[in-house]
C-alpha cells in the first residue's frame, strides 16, 4: 500500500485489478479494431509462450510435489515471463527485428488478463506456486482488522458494524 507497508487490503487489491482491467479493455479494443491487420501465428505464439515457459512447468511441478515445496526456479520462470518489463523488452526487440505490429498486443492482453480476471501477480518464493492462503497472512488480516490503541484502523461506521456483529474484516 506504500513503501513501508508492502501488502494490499481486499479493497486496494480489487482497485489494482480494476486498473489492469482497464488496460485489458484498451489493449483488446485496439486488437479488435485492427483485427484484419493482425498476423495470427505471431499473436498466438506471443500469447501462449508466456504460460508455456512461465506457468505450465511450475503448475506441473506443484501438482507432482503433492504439498512439498518446489524449486524456486519455477517461481523465477513465472515472474520473468509474467513481468511487464520482460514483455516490454520482448516487444521492443520484436519491433527492432521485425517492425511494430498489432500481434504484439497479445503480450499486454495476456498479462492484463491474468491480473484483472484471475487476480494473478508475481509469485513470491515464500508462497506456494498455486494460490493458497498463508497462515501468517490470516493472522495478519485478523490483527490488522482489530482496533489498535495506537491508531484508528476502523472508522466510526466500522465500529458500529462490529458492535452490531456485522463487521467484515475482509472488506478493509
Amino acid at each position: 500500500m506504500d513503501a513501508r507497508n508492502l501488502f494490499e487490503t481486499p479493497v486496494t487489491y480489487r482497485l489494482i485489478r480494476l486498473e489492469y482491467g482497464l488496460g485489458l479493455v484498451v489493449a483488446t479494443a485496439l486488437f479488435l479494431a485492427h483485427l484484419d491487420e493482425v498476423r495470427w501465428l505471431p499473436a498466438l505464439a506471443l500469447f501462449l509462450y508466456i504460460d508455456l515457459i512461465g506457468y505450465l512447468p511450475g503448475a506441473i511441478a506443484h501438482r507432482r510435489a503433492r504439498g512439498r515445496r518446489i524449486p524456486r526456479t519455477y517461481h523465477v520462470l513465472y515472474n520473468v515471463t509474467h513481468s511487464l518489463v520482460t514483455q516490454g523488452l520482448v516487444a521492443l526487440a520484436w519491433t527492432g527485428l521485425s517492425g511494430a505490429e498489432w500481434a504484439l498486443l497479445a503480450l499486454p492482453i495476456h498479462l492484463f488478463g491474468d491480473r484483472a480476471l484471475f487476480g494473478n501477480s508475481l509469485k513470491p518464493f515464500g508462497l506456494r506456486f498455486e494460490p493458497q492462503t498463508h497462515p501468517a497472512y490470516e493472522r495478519f488480516r485478523a490483527e490488522y482488522a482489530a482496533p489498535s490503541p495506537d491508531t484508528e484502523t476502523m472508522d466510526t461506521a466500522d465500529e458500529e458494524r462490529r458492535s452490531a456483529g456485522r463487521f467484515d474484516a475482509s472488506a478493509t
